[in-house]
C-alpha cells in the first residue's frame, strides 16, 4: 500500500521565497473579469461557457501554495503528480493497483446556509458527487452530460464510503497514472456539490441553490453582468504560507462579465477591475505605453494551426500538407506580427511549455526541421509532384473569435506558391455544427483551441487525433498513431509514458496532420495592488474555455494592498 500525504507547512520565520511579496492583508474587495456568459452553476453539466461554481465549491486535490514558481509555476492545466497537494483530502493511497483510497480532512463544514446549514462534510458527500457524475448509484444511472465517454472516468466501477472520512474508488484499470490523472483533475467537474441541494432541487444550476464548502458565499447574480460573493466566516482553510492566517483575505469577491476586451481594458484603466487576462500582445503593448503601472504576465496558449481534412484531396496527400507548411515563414510571423513575443517554432500535440514531455523543436533532427522551414521553391516542387503544378483553390472555415489577421498573412504566403485560399468566418456555434457535429467541412478549418500545443494532461491529449474521436475533425485515420494510446496506458512508469508521448509527437510532426503556425501568448494585465498572482492557470479566467477552474483556492489566498490602492487614487 502506497500512501501519499501533504507535507507540513514550512516554517515562516524568515528566509522563504514569498517574503519578497509582502505580508497578506485582510479586507477589501477583489474584482476579476470573465469574458463569457455564466450559464450554469452545477459541475454536473460540465464546461459550458464560463462557470464560476469553483468560487464556492471545492475539490479533493489542489496546487501547492508554498511551491516556488521557479520550480513549477502552475501556468498550465497539467500538474505533475509531485506538485499536487491534498485539499479536501489529507492523504491518499492505492490499496491495490485498481483501488484508490482518499482520507478526508476532519472538521470541514458546508457553508451555513440552507439546506446544508453548516453540517460537516463527509465521505457520503464525495460518494454522491461521483455517483451522480458517472451514473454509478445514489439514484443516478446515467453519466452527466459530457462524461459518458471521458476516459478514464468511464473506467470507474464504484465509489463507497468505508467510514465517515474514507472514500474507496474501484477502477476497471490498474494504470496508476490514469487514475491519478482523473482524481487530481483541475477541471470544475470535480467540485463537490451539496447533496441536500441536489435532493431538494434536482440540480444546483440555479444560483439561488449555490452552497459549498468554499471560502466565498454567492450573494447575488445579475445575468450577463456580474456575480457577487462574500467572505464565508466559517471557512475551514488557512494560508499554507502563514498557517496562523484564516482564509479568505478579502471580504468580497466580485466577478464582472465583460465580453469585449476593449471594454475590459477601459475598466482596468479606471481601476474598476483588478485583473483581466486573455489579452492580445497588441493590446498589452498599447497598455505599456499608456498605463505603465499596470503589471503584465505572459501566458502560453494552444498553438495556432490550419486543420486540413486528411481524408479528402488535396490534403489526403502528405506532399500537399508539407507544401503548405513550407510556404509559411514562421520566424517572420513571430518577429513582425507577434513583435518577437512568441517563439518561431512549429508545434505538435504536446505544448513545448510542458518541460520534459513531448518532442520540442530543439530535439528535432535537421531533416525534419527542413520540412517546416520557409522554402517556397520546395513547396512549389512538392505541389507539382502531387499533381498541382499551378496550385489550386481552397477555403478555410474559421471560428470568428480566432485570429483572422494571421490568416490574412498566411493567405498571402499561400498565394506566392499558387494556392488561392478563401477565408470564411463563422459564428462559433455554426462552426461547431459544421465541423465537429456534422463533419461537413471540406477543406481547411481553424478554431480557437487547436488540437496542437495543449498544456493539458499529455496522456489524454493522444485521444484528440485518434480515429473516430470527436475532436479528430481532421478525419485522421492512422493505425500507427492509434496504437500510441494503448501503449501509454500500459506504461509502467512515468518515464515510459514520456517516451510514448515523445514518440507520438514525433509521428505527428512527420505526418504533417495539421499546418503548424506560431504558438502565441496572451497576457494577464493586473493592478499593482493585486497580490499573490503569478499567472496560475484557472485562478481567474485564463483557461482557454474561459473557466476559472481554480477560483476558490486562489481567490482565497490573493489579497488587495488597500494602502497602495488608495495611494494610487482608487
Amino acid at each position: 500500500m502506497r500512501k501519499e500525504t501533504e507535507q507540513n507547512p514550512p516554517p515562516t520565520n524568515g528566509g522563504q521565497w514569498w517574503d519578497k511579496l509582502g505580508k497578506p492583508q485582510y479586507g477589501g474587495e477583489m474584482v476579476i473579469r470573465v469574458k463569457n456568459k455564466i450559464v450554469n452553476f452545477d459541475p454536473y453539466y460540465g464546461v459550458q461557457n464560463t462557470q464560476i461554481h469553483s468560487a464556492w465549491l471545492e475539490k479533493l486535490h489542489t496546487d501547492d501554495w508554498t511551491l516556488d514558481p521557479a520550480v513549477f509555476d502552475y501556468k498550465m492545466s497539467f500538474r505533475p503528480n509531485q506538485y499536487v497537494k491534498g485539499h479536501l483530502v489529507k492523504s491518499w493511497e492505492f490499496a491495490d493497483p485498481s483501488t484508490y483510497v482518499v482520507h478526508l480532512r476532519e472538521g470541514i463544514h458546508w457553508q451555513d446556509v440552507p439546506p446544508a446549514n453548516g453540517r460537516e462534510f463527509t465521505a457520503d458527500d464525495v460518494v454522491l458527487h461521483f455517483n451522480r457524475l458517472c451514473g454509478l448509484g445514489s439514484g443516478f444511472t446515467k453519466p452527466g452530460p459530457g462524461h459518458d465517454d471521458v476516459a478514464p472516468f468511464k473506467e470507474l466501477i464504484s465509489v463507497t464510503a468505508a467510514d465517515k472520512y474514507t472514500v474507496v474508488f474501484k477502477w476497471n484499470t490498474s494504470n496508476r497514472h490514469l487514475i491519478i490523472d482523473a482524481m487530481q483533475e483541475v477541471g470544475t467537474t470535480l467540485c463537490m456539490e451539496n447533496p441536500e441541494a441536489v435532493r431538494q432541487w434536482g440540480d444546483v444550476s440555479d444560483w439561488h441553490h449555490a452552497v459549498g464548502t468554499g471560502p466565498f458565499i454567492l450573494q447575488d447574480f445579475v445575468p450577463d453582468k456580474s456575480a457577487t460573493m462574500i467572505r464565508n466566516p466559517n471557512y475551514w482553510g488557512s494560508d499554507e504560507r502563514y498557517p496562523q492566517n484564516k482564509l479568505p483575505y478579502v471580504d468580497k469577491l466580485k466577478i464582472l462579465i465583460i465580453p469585449d476586451d476593449n471594454a475590459a481594458l477601459e475598466a482596468l484603466r479606471a481601476g474598476e477591475v483588478d485583473i483581466i487576462d486573455q489579452i492580445s500582445p497588441e493590446q498589452a503593448q498599447a497598455i505599456r505605453k499608456t498605463n505603465s503601472a499596470i503589471l503584465q504576465m505572459a501566458l502560453p496558449q494552444t498553438a495556432y494551426t490550419l486543420d486540413p481534412r486528411n481524408d479528402k484531396p488535396p490534403y489526403s496527400d502528405i506532399r500537399v500538407r508539407k507544401a503548405l507548411q513550407m510556404a509559411i515563414d514562421l520566424p517572420t510571423i513571430a518577429g513582425t506580427y507577434y513583435h518577437g513575443n512568441v517563439e518561431p517554432y512549429p508545434a505538435t500535440l504536446t505544448s513545448r511549455y510542458l518541460k520534459g514531455w513531448g518532442f520540442p523543436y530543439e530535439q528535432w533532427p535537421q531533416e525534419l526541421k527542413n520540412e517546416y522551414a520557409y522554402n517556397p521553391a520546395a513547396a512549389k516542387k512538392l505541389l507539382a509532384e502531387a499533381g498541382y503544378p499551378n496550385g489550386f483553390k481552397t477555403h478555410v472555415v474559421v471560428d470568428n473569435k480566432a485570429d483572422l489577421n494571421v490568416l490574412q498573412i498566411v493567405k498571402s504566403y499561400f498565394a506566392a506558391v499558387g494556392i488561392d485560399m478563401e477565408i470564411r468566418p463563422m459564428e462559433g456555434g455554426d462552426w461547431f455544427a459544421l465541423v465537429l457535429k456534422d463533419r461537413k467541412y471540406e477543406q481547411l478549418a481553424v478554431c480557437t483551441m487547436s488540437p496542437y500545443g495543449h498544456g493539458y494532461k499529455p496522456v489524454r491529449q493522444l485521444s484528440r487525433l485518434m480515429t473516430g474521436q470527436l475532436y479528430n475533425y481532421m478525419m485522421i485515420n492512422d493505425p500507427v498513431y492509434d496504437a500510441f494510446q494503448p501503449k501509454v496506458i500500459a506504461a509502467g512508469s512515468e518515464n515510459e509514458q514520456k517516451q510514448v508521448i515523445r514518440d507520438a509527437n514525433e509521428h505527428v510532426a512527420r505526418q504533417h496532420y495539421l499546418i503548424s503556425l506560431a504558438q502565441p501568448v496572451k497576457y494577464a494585465l493586473y493592478q499593482p495592488w493585486f497580490k499573490g498572482y503569478h499567472g496560475q492557470f484557472g485562478s481567474v479566467n485564463c483557461s482557454p474555455a474561459g473557466n476559472p477552474e481554480m477560483l476558490s483556492f486562489y481567490a482565497a489566498r490573493f489579497w488587495i494592498d488597500r494602502k497602495l490602492k488608495k495611494s494610487m487614487g482608487h
